[in-house]
C-alpha cells in the first residue's frame, strides 16, 4: 500500500485534482485487499500500473489510462456480472467530485468498461488498457503458475471439474482470437508467450498468422 502512494499522488496530479485524495487512495487499497480476493489484488494493480508507466508513450491520454487502471477492479465479487460497471461508476463519481471535466470522466468510464473483454475496444487508450489487463497471460513461468493458482482460489467455491471446464473455455476464447493483444507493442512483445502459456501450443492448434500490425 505504501509503495503505491507516490504513484497515486502522481495520478491525482496528472488527472487534474487540486490535491491528492489520500482518503480515496486508502479506500482503493482496502478494496483491493478484500479477503475473498486472490488475483484481483494490489499485486495485480501494481503490475498494471508498472506497465502503464513503462508504456506511457503508447497512450493518447496517459493520465486517464492510469486512473482507469486504479479503478478497473476496484469493485470485485466473483458472483457478480457487473463488477466493471460498478468500478467504472465509482471512478466517474470521484472524478466528478473533484471537478474534472465530464468528457474526461466519460473516457475513463469507457476504459474501465473495456476490461470486461466483452467487445472489441475501439480507441487507442482502450486497446492499451485491455492489453495491460491481459499482460498476465504472457507472464513468466512462475508468475503464470501463481496466477492460475490465484484464480482457482478466488473460485474455490466452484467444484474442480466445473472450474476446469469453464477456465479452459475462457482461455480457449482468447486463443481463438486472431490477436490476443491489440496494440502493436504488446502483440510483438507478448503474443507468442501468451499463446504458449494458455495452451495453444499443446492442444494441436496452429497459431493464426498475425494480421498486419498497424503502428499505434
Amino acid at each position: 500500500m505504501i509503495k503505491l502512494n507516490p504513484q497515486w499522488i502522481e495520478t491525482c496530479k496528472d488527472i487534474g485534482f487540486k490535491e491528492p485524495d489520500i482518503g480515496l487512495f486508502q479506500d482503493l487499497c482496502q478494496s483491493y485487499s478484500e479477503p475473498h480476493r486472490r488475483y484481483h489484488t494490489l499485486q495485480h494493480l501494481s503490475e498494471c500500473l508498472a506497465l502503464a508507466d513503462q508504456d506511457r508513450a503508447l497512450a493518447q491520454f496517459p493520465s486517464e489510462v492510469s486512473y482507469a487502471l486504479w479503478f478497473h477492479d476496484a469493485m470485485y465479487e466473483v458472483n457478480r456480472d457487473d463488477n466493471e460497471l460498478q468500478s467504472a461508476n465509482w471512478a466517474r463519481a470521484t472524478l466528478s467530485a473533484h471537478g474534472i471535466a465530464a468528457e474526461v470522466s466519460s473516457r475513463v468510464h469507457a476504459l474501465i468498461m473495456a476490461t470486461s473483454h466483452s467487445a472489441q475496444p475501439t480507441t487507442r487508450d482502450a486497446r492499451l488498457v485491455v492489453d495491460i489487463d491481459l499482460a498476465i497471460l504472457a507472464a513468466g513461468t512462475e508468475r503464470f503458475a501463481e496466477y492460475e493458482r490465484q484464480v482457482r482460489e478466488e473460485y474455490r467455491h466452484v467444484p474442480e471439474a466445473i472450474f476446469q471446464k469453464k477456465r479452459r473455455a475462457v482461455l480457449e476464447s482468447f486463443a481463438r482470437r486472431p490477436r490476443i493483444y491489440l496494440t502493436h507493442a504488446y502483440a510483438r512483445r507478448y503474443e507468442a508467450i501468451a499463446r504458449k502459456n494458455i495452451g495453444s501450443d499443446t492442444n494441436g492448434s496452429q497459431h493464426p498468422t498475425l494480421p498486419h500490425l498497424k503502428e499505434e
